[in-house]
């Protein structure tokens, strides 16, 4: 599965401690889906069950497991979307302070119906005009949801 080529300025995204970049085509082994999800023209975030903070839904594949079909199953799990539209947005990487690379896939979900929270490890799901504070992950949500808004741009415009 190929993925078309980002501008150079989107390629690649560091801080001091996080390194975020955007290949062409999909890099295994792939590690984890995230899905970068809209809901009555909100962002939906989820709070885990053991923390005070918002996270994107996201989780990693089983194996064996489809990219694709974990990333229903996760956003299913986490936010409880039952009706949705699926896209891929894009591969990435995420390094961390010099550590190996780990990929995972960026998918973006057009929610159009939940059914009620599934009781696993998700306490809230919350809905955000903006990106919240007090991320799980404020390193790398808000670059996440960066690709996608220009992602959107790019494919859906309004």
């Amino acid at each position: 599965m190929k993925v078309e080529n980002v501008t150079p300025t989107e390629k690649t995204r560091q801080s001091a401690l996080l390194e975020i970049v955007y290949p062409s085509e999909i890099q295994q082994p792939l590690i984890f889906v995230v899905i970068a999800s809209r809901y009555e023209d909100r962002w939906i975030f989820v709070r885990h069950k053991d923390r005070d903070t918002y996270e994107i839904p996201a989780g990693h594949i089983e194996p064996g497991e489809d990219p694709t079909e974990a990333a229903k199953r996760e956003l299913y799990e986490e936010s409880g979307a039952i009706e949705y539209t699926l896209d891929l947005v894009s591969p990435y990487g995420a390094r961390i302070d010099g550590t190996p690379m780990i990929y995972g896939l960026l998918f973006y979900a057009q929610v159009t119906r939940l059914g009620k929270l599934p009781e696993y490890e998700i306490a809230e799901r919350a809905f955000f005009e903006n990106i919240p504070e007090h991320l799980t992950y404020p390193e790398i949500q808000p670059l996440l949801i960066e690709k996608v808004c220009t992602w959107l741009k790019e494919n859906r415009p309004s």
